[in-house]
Parts: C-alpha cells; sequence; structure tokens
C-alpha cells in the first residue's frame, strides 16, 4: 500500500510539472506574439445614483399591490430626472496590493476627473483598502490623491477594512477621513527585513563576493557577512524614511499629536477617531447614501486589458493570494 501510494505521488508530480511547463510555454508564446501590441485599456463611467434609484424603486415596488405597482411604474417612468446641472460626487476605488501597482490605473483616474470637475462644487470620495507596501510605490499613489486637493477639489477617503502604512499615508492626503467602526488605520513606522545565508554558505565552504563602488552603496545583504557599520547605517537609512513619513502626515492633519501615533502602531476606527486619525465613523455605503441626497454620484475606473499571458499569471496568483488568506485565517491568533 504505501509502495503504491509512494508511485502515486511521484506520478502525481510529474502530472503536475508538466502541467506547469505547459502553461509556461503557452503563456510565453503569446506574450511573444502581443508584445508588439500597445498595452490599452478603457475608462468606465458608471452612474451610482441610478442604481440606487434603482434599488429603491425595486424595494418600493415589490411591498406594493399588483395594481399600486403598476401606478407606480407609470409614475416612475413620467418622473424627470436629477437636475444636470447639480453636483457631482466621482468615485474612485483603490484596493492597493504591495507593491502599488494600482496606482497606474489610479493616476488615469484621476486625470479623466480633473478633466471635468469643477472645483470647489464637484467631489471625490476614494474607497481606499490597502495595508501599504513599498515606499516609492505609495509614495506616487498619494501623489496622484494630492493632485485632487491641488485643484481645489474636496476629496474624502472613505476607509472600511483597512488604510495602515502606505495606505493610510494616502488617505491622509483628504480633507476629510471617514471608517468603519472596526477599521484598521496607523501604523506609521517603516520596515525592512532580509534573510542571510552567510553562515550556511561559509558552513558549505562557499564563497561570496561583492564588489561595490561608494562606501554604502551596501549595507546589508542577503549571502554576504554583514558588519555592525552596515546594520546602523541601514538603521539610519530607516530613522530618515520614517522622518519623511512623519513630516508629510503631519503637513496633512496638522492636528495630529504626530510623535503619538507615528509609533507604528495600529488603531481602529473608534480608537482611532479619538487620536485624530480620522474624522468620522461612517461605513463608504452610509457616506455615499448621504451624498446620494444632494448630488449625482459617478463611478470612475480604468480596466487594463490584460494580454492572455497575463491573465494567466493573475489567475494564478489570485489563486495563491486566496490559499494564503485562508491559511492566514485559519491560524490567525486575532479571532471574534
Amino acid at each position: 500500500m504505501i509502495e503504491y501510494l509512494t508511485e502515486y505521488g511521484v506520478f502525481l508530480l510529474k502530472t503536475i510539472t508538466i502541467v506547469v511547463a505547459i502553461i509556461i510555454i503557452l503563456g510565453m508564446i503569446f506574450n511573444a506574439a502581443e508584445r508588439q501590441k500597445e498595452k490599452k485599456g478603457e475608462l468606465h463611467i458608471h452612474n451610482l445614483s441610478e442604481d440606487l434609484k434603482d434599488i429603491q424603486q425595486r424595494m418600493q415596488f415589490a411591498m406594493l399591490s399588483p395594481k399600486a405597482r403598476k401606478q407606480a411604474e407609470k409614475a416612475a417612468k413620467k418622473e424627470k430626472p436629477k437636475d444636470n446641472d447639480s453636483q457631482r460626487v466621482f468615485v474612485i476605488d483603490f484596493k492597493g496590493s504591495m507593491d502599488a501597482k494600482e496606482t497606474e490605473s489610479l493616476r488615469r483616474e484621476v486625470t479623466a476627473v480633473l478633466a471635468v470637475a469643477n472645483p470647489k462644487e464637484d467631489k471625490v470620495v476614494v474607497r481606499l483598502e490597502s495595508p501599504g507596501g513599498v515606499v516609492h510605490g505609495y509614495g506616487l499613489a498619494a501623489a496622484q490623491l494630492k493632485r485632487l486637493r491641488d485643484a481645489e477639489i474636496h476629496l474624502t477617503v472613505a476607509v472600511d477594512k483597512v488604510a495602515a502604512s502606505g495606505g493610510y499615508m494616502m488617505a491622509c492626503i483628504a480633507d476629510r477621513i471617514v471608517a468603519a467602526p472596526f477599521a484598521v488605520l496607523g501604523s506609521i513606522g517603516v520596515l525592512a527585513q532580509l534573510p542571510n545565508f552567510h553562515r550556511w554558505l561559509k558552513s558549505h565552504d562557499i564563497d561570496f563576493e561583492q564588489l561595490t563602488a561608494g562606501e554604502f552603496k551596501r549595507t546589508l545583504t542577503v549571502f554576504g557577512e554583514n558588519t555592525e557599520q552596515g546594520r546602523k547605517k541601514f538603521q539610519q537609512d530607516l530613522e530618515d524614511v520614517h522622518g519623511l513619513f512623519k513630516n508629510f502626515v503631519q503637513e496633512h492633519r496638522q492636528s495630529l499629536d504626530i510623535d503619538a501615533v507615528a509609533t507604528g502602531e495600529i488603531w481602529y476606527g473608534t480608537p482611532a477617531l479619538e487620536k485624530g486619525l480620522i474624522d468620522e465613523i461612517s461605513t463608504s455605503d452610509d457616506l455615499l447614501l448621504a451624498l446620494n441626497k444632494e448630488a449625482r454620484l459617478f463611478k470612475v475606473e480604468y480596466k487594463e486589458k490584460l494580454k492572455l499571458a497575463n491573465k494567466l499569471a493573475h489567475g494564478a496568483q489570485t489563486t495563491i493570494d486566496r490559499l494564503l488568506m485562508k491559511w492566514f485565517e485559519r491560524f490567525s491568533f486575532w479571532r471574534y
């Protein structure tokens, strides 16, 4: 029985290897075939006010008798739409990954809004979800939102789940931050970590050579022998970036006690309100419902057309992310 299971396991591994190899080869072929084609995307504008109106009418009609429903439906068809000159609210979704690759779509969405928005009249709501990531990526993402502030367009950031670290760097740009009661905010700090295999290489008589020009071209490395001087310089670099982060947040939220909140800690919605990290406790749903009473809501979304190879890679990455998230949720200590 054991021998059979072993043979079956070997066969299964071989099969998986062959399938993966075929997918990679197909991806390379399609990628090469489409490499010369310009990567294009599409800008989608969706009327959220019409969606909300449709939901409201469906609920109202469902509770009427058949006769009353027909009368109400006829009256609804004759109803005049909202004045085209009424205030507009443009809604943008940003769900950030570690490398902030979503910034490319964000910059196009912001550019589209700036092309039509009326300063001091129209508003923008960004539904933000991000635990942060690379410094330069989120620095650019925050700069995209600052374009709206510089154009004097009122910006509200709504956080339903998390806006931490680089995510909070983006959020603090807003004129107003609203967050759900248990949304995660803060984490105003900087993190860097890397393994070091020097002792393992040395124990196996493997030499590693790295040549640099400039005293601090490299400080800590993965394979070389790290020095105390290199560690101090690396730590100083982290402190410098943290200082930039603190100054950036302080500039946009001047009422904050920055030294009290820039400790790398996170706070949930209500404590975050007490600390001054946000301005109001609310879900993005309630925020949009309130705004819809006085304005027309439009969702602005830029979607890139993915090549087949990229679609395969994206599908594989999504599957891996879901598996990792399930594993994390299963073993996570913090639970209700």
